[in-house]
């Protein structure tokens, strides 16, 4: 919400295939930090963990949007809807959790990395498709897998912070 009162809502002009690429430009430096060990920008991973949530949720009101409704929207509803898509995220991980029984608590940070990247090659092939699926899940279920993922990323790095 700081960057849309900085900014407005100027990322409203992008289309999702651009927000995709993004998210995965996010996922891939995150991958090749835990490929080499070291960063040369001084910007965690967490951060970028972040960047892919707010970006997916980004996408989510685009494709909820109309390509024609005003690209100038008040922060409040910018707010409101961002908002409502966190809470369906949330919503999912619950009932996720509820069947997996945590399990991603047993799985190590990079595949949630190659998780998210694996998503992001899907929904690159889904928006080549037109967002046509024969039997597939659609965008919108992609980029919530995607925050979920996201967020366990951010958690299990939360705790090992803890206990350093």
């Amino acid at each position: 919400m700081k960057k849309t009162i900085d900014y407005g809502t100027a990322w409203r002009i992008l289309r999702t295939s651009s927000i995709t690429d993004q998210i995965f430009i996010k996922a891939s430096r995150i991958r090749s930090i835990e490929e080499k060990g070291i960063s040369r920008i001084d910007e965690p991973v967490q951060d970028e963990y972040i960047g892919i949530v707010n970006y997916c949720v980004m996408a989510l009101v685009q494709l909820e949007m109309n390509s024609e409704d005003d690209l100038d929207i008040e922060v409040s509803e910018a707010e409101g809807l961002y908002d409502k898509w966190v809470e369906v995220s949330k919503e999912l991980m619950e009932d996720k959790n509820h069947d997996y029984g945590e399990a991603w608590r047993d799985m190590r940070v990079s595949s949630m990395t190659d998780l998210i990247l694996m998503k992001l090659l899907r929904v690159k092939q889904i928006e080549e498709n037109e967002g046509q699926t024969i039997i597939s899940e659609g965008l919108d279920a992609n980029y919530l897998d995607i925050i979920n993922y996201a967020i366990f990323a951010l958690i299990k790095l939360s705790e090992k912070d803890k206990l350093s």
